[in-house]
């Protein structure tokens, strides 16, 4: 819950602090900015990229606020388990323990190696999965750090667009204080969607790919060593040495 309840304080702090400082929420949210910033700034996106990668960024973006990070630990047992029963029992003892594990990366590894292709083989076909992921998930944190670049020269623009309209109505003096201060509104929400949005959007992208990669690392060489069959103890000491430090930290507690 990490994105959704920092990018809701954040938002939480700004809406108190405006309340705090006399103003009324209420006056932030004019259509005209909302939509030239949000709106500009997603079109101006899409236009730096392919469709196909705006589908995929749109589409993280459910996954960047409410998607669960993946942890490695909780492979390595299951991988040290599988390794006790093909030493044991055989490669073909394997195929009944795959519909009780829920990472379709290691059954799709474990499923290759109990066919029989080549060990070598077997790697450079994970490993161009690892890839491709890698490749996708750049290009969606890309969409959206793009979005984070563009957003407050958007906004800029919106302002400089209400100002021209506020020159245009200097006989209705009357009328300036509120046409002025919504004008401020387009800079104010490229700016604030920028940094409370689009960026950590990004961040999040990046990190969930980081571990999610990371994962499947440990995977590809639990596989490895399966099908190679060492040691159950050999392959546990080996794929503990591969977590994140504060994975190590949490096994050894």
């Amino acid at each position: 819950m990490a994105s959704m309840l920092g990018i809701g304080a954040a938002l939480g702090v700004i809406m108190l602090a405006n309340i705090l400082e006399g103003g009324s929420p209420a006056s932030l949210f004019l259509l005209p900015p909302l939509l030239l910033v949000f709106g500009g700034t997603l079109m101006v996106s899409v236009a730096g990229g392919t469709l196909a990668d705006a589908k995929n960024a749109i589409k993280s973006v459910k996954h960047a606020l409410t998607g669960k990070i993946a942890t490695s630990a909780d492979v390595v047992p299951v991988i040290v388990e599988l390794s006790d029963s093909a030493r044991r029992e055989g490669m073909l003892a394997l195929e009944g323990k795959l519909e009780s594990i829920d990472d379709p990366f290691l059954v799709k590894g474990v499923t290759l190696a109990v066919d029989g292709i080549d060990p070598d083989e077997l790697r450079e076909i994970m490993e161009y999965e690892v890839h491709a992921k890698k490749a996708t998930d750049k290009h969606s944190a890309k969409f959206f750090t793009d979005a984070g670049g563009y957003a407050p020269t958007i906004g800029i623009v919106g302002t400089v667009m209400s100002l021209v309209h506020v020159l245009e109505n200097l006989s209705k003096p009357d009328e300036l204080g509120h046409m002025i201060a919504a004008a401020f509104l387009a800079t104010l929400w490229g700016v604030l969607s920028a940094n409370v949005l689009w960026l950590p959007i990004a961040a999040r992208l990046k990190r969930m790919s980081e571990l999610e990669c990371t994962r499947m690392e440990i995977v590809i060489e639990g596989v490895a060593a399966i099908q190679a069959g060492a040691n159950p103890r050999v392959v546990a000491q080996k794929l503990r040495s591969l977590l994140p430090p504060q994975e190590q930290l949490d096994e050894a507690a």
